[in-house]
């Protein structure tokens, strides 16, 4: 069983997520309970869709709780090293000497416009491993774009 890297607050998010979905079983229920009651199968709309709302919320929660049960938790602080590994915090330098930090993290906190992205990411599957003062090369849908490291930090 692959276990599923994320930071506290992520296996927390994945956790909300489980139980806000959990919470909305009893009311797809009751909606086809309802929809149920007003006759021909059939032809109820309400009734499709309440019974593929159950199916949609289902997968959801059998993906969230599979998450969950392989999640390890890492929490970047007690980490170390000079070698960038989930968790870190990396300074890069792009093309135009701009600096770009960027922490690795899982899937589920992933957030590319507040500098989160996931491990599993073509950026953060070249930076993994990677050292101070190495270049990356990453393809991304507009060409190639290559990255200096220029500082890592375990924060």
């Amino acid at each position: 069983m692959e276990r599923v890297p994320m930071l506290a607050e992520g296996y927390e998010k994945l956790t909300a997520d489980l139980q806000a979905l959990r919470l909305e079983r009893p009311k797809i229920v009751d909606a086809i309970e309802e929809a149920r009651a007003h006759g021909d199968l059939s032809e109820n709309a309400e009734y499709h869709a309440a019974k593929e709302r159950q199916g949609q919320v289902e997968a959801q929660i059998a993906d969230l709780e599979d998450r969950v049960s392989r999640a390890q938790i890492i929490d970047p602080t007690t980490l170390s090293g000079d070698r960038v590994v989930f968790g870190a915090t990396v300074t890069v330098l792009d093309d135009d000497e701009k600096p770009q930090r960027y922490q690795i993290v899982g899937q589920a906190e992933s957030d590319a416009r507040n500098g989160r992205i996931s491990y599993d990411s073509p950026l953060g599957r070249a930076l993994i491993g990677k050292q101070v003062g190495e270049e990356v090369e990453v393809t991304v849908p507009s060409g190639d774009r290559f990255f200096l490291i220029n500082k890592i930090e375990f924060v």
